[in-house]
């Protein structure tokens, strides 16, 4: 079974407490609800750069990348239907 990764780019990182745990929250029930496939649900990424051929972007460059999940699944269409509903889109 083909394996898709999910780069997230972007996203509010939570000011409080109280939104830390509902942003857990939202993650943990997409998480249950894609269960299955699951590979590896991977982690927000911390500080980073961009290398290319023109250089080295610092803090990531325009679009850095902020975390990432591993899934298999039996086609890219199955890939894309579970990812509408990622938290870090709504």
């Amino acid at each position: 079974m083909p394996h898709f990764l999910f780069a997230y780019h972007g996203g509010k990182t939570p000011e409080t407490p109280e939104e830390t745990e509902v942003e857990i929250d939202r993650w943990q029930t997409w998480f249950d609800e894609i269960g299955p496939t699951i590979v590896d649900p991977g982690n927000p990424v911390g500080m980073s750069k961009t290398v290319s051929a023109d250089g080295v972007a610092e803090h990531g460059g325009s679009n850095p990348l902020s975390g990432y999940t591993i899934i298999h699944t039996e086609s890219m269409e199955q890939a894309v239907a579970l990812a509408k509903a990622c938290p870090i889109i709504g």
